[in-house]
């Protein structure tokens, strides 16, 4: 259980540091999802810009088991190496937006 908390707690500390950045364009609000029930933790950029109606995905993270899942990754620099600096090892982060069989092919977990 300790190890779980230990996740999501920087998980949750990923999302709030994101959560800051502010868009230069439109008014777009950052909203932050975090359901420790179901592990889900989603950051959405919602809102309007001058090209209409905003909401989108920026990154949707998730515990299974013991490992996190990066299901969606928006960012630039990758929430997977976030979570490495927070010393979160590699056999615990699934890249689950890459395909099954391609998996094999990172540094990380497969499932």
């Amino acid at each position: 259980m300790a190890k779980l908390e230990h996740y999501r707690k920087n998980i949750i500390k990923v999302i709030q540091k994101h959560a800051q950045h502010q868009p230069s364009h439109g008014e777009i609000e950052a909203l932050l999802l975090c359901d420790p029930i179901t592990d889900n933790y989603l950051l959405l950029d919602t809102g309007w810009d001058r090209k209409g109606r905003v909401h989108a995905v920026v990154f949707h993270l998730r515990i299974v088991g013991e490992k996190i899942w990066i299901e969606s990754d928006g960012t630039e620099g990758g929430i997977a190496l976030e979570l490495l600096e927070l010393e979160i090892p590699k056999e615990d982060i699934v890249l689950g937006f890459i395909r099954p069989n391609r998996r094999h092919l990172t540094d990380f977990s497969v499932a």
